[in-house]
């Protein structure tokens, strides 16, 4: 395992890009950030608010999941609605997609992915708060730009991280309940189980070539490694808070929080690591939303 980065602001979502440089967030200071080999850390783009992951779109263009603004108690000095953003190109600044989707106003957006259908799926958990938990949603945006609500939680789970297998099923983490969960293309849902521990906060997650499902938890401070019917088959301990990993080759970039969100002032202590598997990632859908997808 290689350390690439530190001093970090809860880095979150990473995307890796054609030229082996990976995008990522930093909530604290409400950017996107590219770690390039040779050059280190850098401001990609400014989001305001927290952006909390992001994906590489068709035309090269950044899509990312912004919650406003908050990361626990914490508040951004530009706070703004809790929205689906794309950034069009280095250093341009962040617009506004969507802010509600079927009258359902956005809490705020955690984990995106392009499906196998060309749309962008993105997970809505809210604010993380156990104790005053919101409404769950998982919402798709075609291609068109028109939404629609794929997943509504009859209780809040906080689905976070999720991805989608090679046989096109929807898979998602919930951060409360610590479980797995996958949809398949005709809406029956199936439970793949609890990750392991005794308090297991999974965040952010991605597949090998081979099926495997990679799991961050926050709180268990390493990458599950889950088969495709969720058993667990083995465990990369991440010094840290690891939020989310995507591949690279062989390869894994690891974003690491540092140090759990505590207080109102913004913590400097993420990481960015490199994680050799000894495995290719799965091959990934791509797509673009709206006015990108004419670019």
């Amino acid at each position: 395992m290689e350390q690439l980065a530190d001093g970090l602001g809860w880095p979150e979502g990473p995307t890796r890009l054609a030229d082996g440089s990976c995008v990522f967030v930093e909530s604290y200071r409400s950017q996107l950030t590219i770690w390039t080999p040779g050059e280190g850390v850098s401001c990609y783009a400014y989001t305001a608010g927290a952006p909390n992951s992001c994906v590489l779109g068709a035309a090269g263009e950044i899509y990312l999941c912004q919650n406003g603004g908050t990361v626990g108690p914490w508040r951004a000095d530009e706070m703004t609605h809790p929205s689906i953003q794309v950034v069009p190109e280095r250093g341009a600044r962040a617009e506004i997609i969507v802010t509600e989707i079927e009258g359902v106003k956005l809490n705020g957006p955690n984990d995106l992915v392009f499906g196998p259908d060309g749309s962008l799926y993105f997970t809505d958990p809210g604010t993380y708060d156990p104790a005053s938990p919101e409404p769950s949603y998982i919402f798709a945006l075609a291609p068109d730009g028109s939404g629609r609500l794929v997943v509504e939680f009859e209780q809040p789970t906080f689905p976070n991280g999720l991805a989608f297998d090679r046989d096109g099923n929807l898979v998602w983490v919930e951060s409360y309940t610590g479980r797995v969960k996958r949809r398949l293309p005709d809406g029956t849902r199936e439970d793949l189980g609890r990750l392991p521990g005794d308090n297991p906060i999974p965040d952010g997650m991605t597949f090998d070539a081979k099926g495997r499902m990679y799991v961050t938890d926050i709180a268990g401070g390493g990458l599950h490694v889950l088969d495709h019917d969720g058993t667990t088959v083995g465990f990369h301990p991440i010094e840290g808070n690891p939020t989310n990993c995507t591949f690279d080759e062989q390869t894994l970039f690891v974003t690491d929080a540092g140090r759990l969100a505590d207080g109102p002032e913004p913590s400097l202590h993420g990481r960015l690591w490199r994680l050799d598997v000894g495995i290719h990632g799965q091959e990934t859908s791509v797509g673009s939303i709206g006015a990108a997808a004419k670019t």
